[in-house]
């Protein structure tokens, strides 16, 4: 069957092809999901709410751009959602920011795993900013507009976050079970 067809027989609420849709795109949605999630549970209960969201306004997909966009685009809308209504962001002065990069360096030996787990532990409104700017190249306008917060509290987060996570690795680097993660 092709993702048209597919696409179709999902607005038909075919359960078959439901099931043949996640099955086809879940490993891609939970690495979006568990981005923005605390931890790999929470990323599971973003994922099952993104699928819900998914079918139920799949109707609105006009095959327009790409599938798997739209797709991606509700799972993240699925998880900073759960944060909005939790109202984990705060107002931020816009004149106290200073937004400097923190660079790791090619030759620092951070696992992937490492670094995952590092960004997992940030709190909300900084983890939620960080991974919108920083992986998946939002503006923070389009952050600010997302989150519903100014462009100056996204720079402040996405700053604050960085310094973290900075922090966290000079102290692993530091610590002498480095070498073993």
């Amino acid at each position: 069957m092709s993702s048209d067809q597919l696409i179709e027989q999902c607005k038909k609420n075919d359960a078959q092809a439901q099931s043949q849709l996640y099955k086809l795109y879940a490993s891609k949605l939970f690495s979006v999901c568990l981005k923005y999630s605390r931890n790999y549970a929470e990323a599971e209960d973003n994922l099952q709410d993104a699928y819900l969201t998914i079918f139920k306004k799949i109707g609105q997909y006009k095959s327009k751009g790409s599938f798997e966009g739209w797709l991606k685009r509700i799972a993240v809308n699925t998880a900073l959602q759960r944060y909005r209504s939790a109202g984990v962001f705060s107002i931020v002065n816009e004149d106290q920011i200073e937004d400097k990069a923190v660079e790791v360096n090619d030759d620092e030996d951070l696992s992937v795993d490492y670094l995952l787990s590092i960004i997992q532990e940030l709190p909300d409104r900084y983890r939620l900013v960080f991974n919108l700017y920083a992986l998946d190249d939002y503006s923070h306008k389009d952050i600010a507009e997302m989150l519903n917060i100014s462009t100056g509290t996204s720079k402040s987060n996405l700053a604050r976050a960085r310094l973290i996570l900075k922090d966290k690795i000079k102290q692993y680097k530091a610590s002498p079970n480095s070498q073993s993660i």
